[in-house]
């Protein structure tokens, strides 16, 4: 018989430690635990998921779901998961109405992210744009439809724009960042909650800008092309280098999980946030994101006991 990995162990020490058992697979008899929420973040939560089970010999199920970050915060405030991924902060709405319900989120800020705007392979005239033409093409009624009514010099080619729905976290960000507005942004674009519906619309058309989270582009490079971004102090291209450091603005962003306080009584969630926050350093480059520095993690950990 083989060995116990040390993550294996790992996982068995924390749920014995919180009178969780190990022992068994699936059945009546496992815990499950209900994640919900951004896509952007959805394959950190996928990852841990999976280490985690396979670790803890399924003593505990974990099942994660895309709904979108604000979808997300929507099931989370009503009671219905455990954990919700987001690609921005809660908002005072959402707080609101997790206080209605008696629940209070405790907020991990769990990895660094950066909003890549990506364009077809065979585009071969744009390198970098300023926030300044992304905002004349996304801000509401925008008349931009070509390329070369951004720049004369650029062919007159339509311009199809992909980016994620209004449910997004991402969506968000990006409309917040580039229009000075969260949620103002043009509807005449293709939009979808599914990140891999963005990077298929973008590979499949030579006239298309679309935008999403690095670790997508990361994991289709040999069907898309990243552009540089001007946030005022010259082009910088998206790369884990970049994004950690700060100088890939204004897209650069922070990731989180929320929990829910009353589930962190409950051992299975506590273990799985525990090893959630000491496997972040290795797990997290996996997934095309960017971990934060070990000492984050431990004060994190620290934080929630």
């Amino acid at each position: 018989m083989s060995r116990p990995s040390g993550r294996a162990l790992a996982v068995l020490a924390l749920l014995s430690a919180w009178g969780c058992g190990a022992g068994g697979g699936g059945g009546a008899s496992s815990r499950l635990i209900e994640i919900d929420g951004s896509s952007t973040v959805f394959p950190i939560s996928q990852a841990m998921a999976e280490e985690f089970q396979i670790a803890g010999g399924r003593a505990v199920r974990v099942s994660v779901g895309v709904s979108g970050t604000g979808g997300g915060f929507q099931r989370f405030c009503n009671g219905e998961t455990d954990i919700t991924n987001a690609s921005r902060q809660i908002n005072e709405a959402e707080a609101a109405a997790c206080r209605a319900e008696g629940i209070e989120p405790v907020e991990l800020q769990i990895a660094r992210d950066g909003l890549t705007l990506v364009v077809h392979p065979s585009n071969d005239w744009v390198a970098c744009v300023s926030v300044a033409e992304l905002r004349r093409v996304w801000t509401p009624g925008s008349g931009i439809e070509r390329w070369s009514q951004l720049r004369p010099e650029w062919p007159d080619e339509e311009l199809k724009l992909y980016g994620p729905d209004t449910d997004s976290g991402t969506f968000d960000y990006f409309t917040a960042a580039v229009v000075g507005e969260a949620g103002a942004s043009r509807s005449d674009y293709t939009a979808s909650a599914d990140d891999n519906v963005l990077v298929g619309g973008v590979s499949g058309d030579p006239g298309a800008l679309g935008y999403f989270g690095y670790a997508y582009f990361e994991d289709n490079q040999e069907q898309l092309r990243a552009i540089e971004v001007d946030g005022g102090d010259g082009c910088v291209a998206p790369s884990r280098e970049t994004i950690l450091n700060g100088t890939y603005t204004p897209l650069a962003r922070p990731m989180y999980i929320y929990i829910r306080r009353d589930a962190l009584d409950r051992p299975e969630v506590r273990a799985f946030v525990h090893f959630t926050l000491e496997h972040a350093a290795t797990l997290i480059p996996e997934t095309g994101y960017i971990p934060l520095e070990p000492e984050a993690y431990a004060e994190i950990r620290a934080r929630i006991g």
